[in-house]
């Protein structure tokens, strides 16, 4: 399990959380711009924030601007905290590899 920082990391290990923490990155970043649970918040906040004004109201539109806070957010948490923001990131990995292939199986 990837749970800090070691000295004898092999780039399998690097491989790894590359993999781990781009998958969680990817489905919390699809969460938030496009899953309807999240619908009413994002209708909320155009309604207070439009996105045509920029700002935050235009960061829930843009996956490449989501993704990068969603990414820097991740590595902070994984910074201070690293086996509580695994065990998160692995659960969202996951969830990304089953909608992945879900989509693909047409589901």
């Amino acid at each position: 399990m990837i749970t800090g920082y070691s000295s004898d990391w092999t780039p399998i290990y690097y491989l790894t959380a590359l993999v781990i923490f781009g998958l969680a990155g990817y489905r919390i970043t699809r969460l938030l711009l496009w899953d309807h649970v999240l619908d009413g918040f994002r209708e909320w906040l155009w309604r207070h924030r439009p996105p045509e004004r920029g700002g935050i109201g235009y960061l829930f539109t843009c996956p490449w601007c989501t993704g990068f806070w969603v990414s820097s957010l991740l590595v902070i948490a994984y910074i201070m905290v690293p086996g509580p923001t695994t065990v998160v990131a692995v659960v969202f990995a996951i969830s990304a590899v089953i909608g992945l292939l879900a989509a693909r199986d047409g589901s």
